[in-house]
C-alpha cells in the first residue's frame, strides 16, 4: 500500500533493493545523513542545556518553578515570575492574533478578488520575514508611545476596575509586548489557516451552496469544521513562536524582576527576555546555571508544542483518509 503525507496525495515508495541504482542509493544515503544530522544536533542542544542547568537543578529542584525571587546578590533564583510573564504575553498575543489571522485567511481564500489575493498574500508572508529586532525597535519608537498616550488610558478609564487594566506606566509594558508578539505570530497563523481553507474540497462548498446556504453559513458549517484541527495546530505553533521570542520582547517589556504583576500596563519579564538580558553579565556559576534552567524550560515547552502540533496534524490526516508515517 502506498504511503501518503498530510499535505498531498503523492505516493512515497521505498526504493526496491533489486532495482536500486547507484544514484538512488546515494540519494537515500545523503537524505538519511541529513535526517540523522538533525537528530544529532537536537540531541547536542538538549545535552548542553541539561548539563548547563545541572547545578541549578541540584540546588533548587522543582521549587525553581514556583520561586519568584531573582536575586543574584544572595544567589536566590526562581522562574515563577518569568513563567507568569511568558504565559501572559504569549496567551494574550494568541488571543489577539487568532481572530485577526482567521479573518485574513478567510478574506484571501473566500472573499478577495483574484487580482488582490497575490499582493496581499505576499505582504502577509513578508511580515513574517521582518527581523524581530526591527519589530522591537518599531515597538519602542512608534507603537509604545501610541499605546501609552491613547490606548492604555482609554482601557484604564473603561476597565480600570479589573486588575489587568491598572494605571499605565511611563516606560515599557507587558501590553506593548503582547501587541508586538501579536504582530509576529499573526502571519504564521494566517498563512497556515489560508492554506487549510484553500484545501477544503470544492464539492463540499458547492453542495452547501446548492442547499441554499449563504456564504457565511457555508464558512461556518463547512470550512471551519473541515479545517479546525489544522487551525488548532497553527495556533499551537503560533503560541510556541510567542513563547520563545526574546529580542523583540526584551526591547519593549521593561525587564522587571520584581515578581508577578497582574497589571498589563506595568513592566514585566519573560523567560527568553531574561536569558537575553543577563546571560552575558551573570556574576556567579549558580546564576549562569539558573539561566540554563530557564532555557531548559523553554526547550521543553518548544518540544511539547511541536509534538502536540504533529499529533493534531496526524489526527486530522487520518480523518481525511490519509496515512501518515
Amino acid at each position: 500500500m502506498s504511503t501518503y503525507d498530510a499535505t498531498g496525495d503523492t505516493p512515497r515508495r521505498p526504493f526496491s533493493r533489486r532495482r536500486a541504482r547507484l544514484g538512488d542509493l546515494l540519494l537515500q544515503g545523503v537524505a538519511g545523513l541529513a535526517a540523522l544530522g538533525a537528530v544529532v544536533l537536537l540531541g547536542l542542544i538538549v545535552y548542553k542545556v541539561v548539563q548547563g542547568s545541572r547545578l541549578s537543578l541540584s540546588t533548587f529542584g522543582l521549587g525553581f518553578l514556583t520561586h519568584v525571587s531573582w536575586d543574584p546578590v544572595h544567589n536566590h533564583f526562581g522562574a515563577a515570575g518569568f513563567l507568569f510573564g511568558t504565559a501572559v504575553t504569549s496567551i494574550g498575543a494568541l488571543m489577539l492574533a487568532t481572530p485577526l489571522a482567521l479573518g485574513i485567511a478567510l478574506f484571501l481564500s473566500e472573499l478577495a478578488p483574484r487580482w488582490i489575493r497575490g499582493p496581499v498574500t505576499a505582504l502577509v508572508e513578508t511580515l513574517a520575514a521582518i527581523p524581530s529586532v526591527v519589530i522591537g525597535l518599531w515597538g519602542i519608537i512608534v507603537l509604545g508611545p501610541v499605546l501609552r498616550a491613547h490606548v492604555m488610558p482609554t482601557l484604564h478609564s473603561a476597565l480600570g476596575f479589573i486588575p489587568l487594566f491598572g494605571p499605565s506606566s511611563t516606560g515599557s509594558t507587558i501590553f506593548t509586548a503582547i501587541v508586538v508578539l501579536t504582530i509576529m505570530i499573526l502571519p504564521i497563523v494566517a498563512s497556515i489557516s489560508r492554506e487549510l481553507f484553500l484545501g477544503v474540497p470544492g464539492e463540499l462548498k458547492e453542495a452547501a451552496f446548492g442547499l441554499g446556504t449563504t456564504r457565511w453559513e457555508m464558512v461556518r458549517g463547512v470550512v471551519f469544521p473541515y479545517a479546525r484541527g489544522g487551525v488548532a495546530a497553527a495556533m499551537i505553533l503560533g503560541l510556541g513562536r510567542a513563547f520563545g521570542e526574546a529580542i523583540a520582547v526584551t526591547q519593549v517589556i521593561g525587564a522587571f524582576n520584581g515578581g508577578i504583576s497582574w497589571n498589563l500596563f506595568s513592566s514585566g519579564n519573560t523567560l527568553a527576555a531574561q536569558i537575553a538580558n543577563e546571560y552575558q553579565s551573570s556574576t556567579s556559576p549558580l546564576e549562569t546555571s539558573s539561566l540554563f534552567y530557564l532555557a531548559l524550560i523553554l526547550l521543553a515547552f518548544s518540544l511539547l508544542v511541536n509534538v502536540l502540533a504533529q499529533l493534531i496534524v496526524r489526527r486530522v490526516a487520518r480523518r481525511q483518509g490519509l496515512v501518515v508515517r
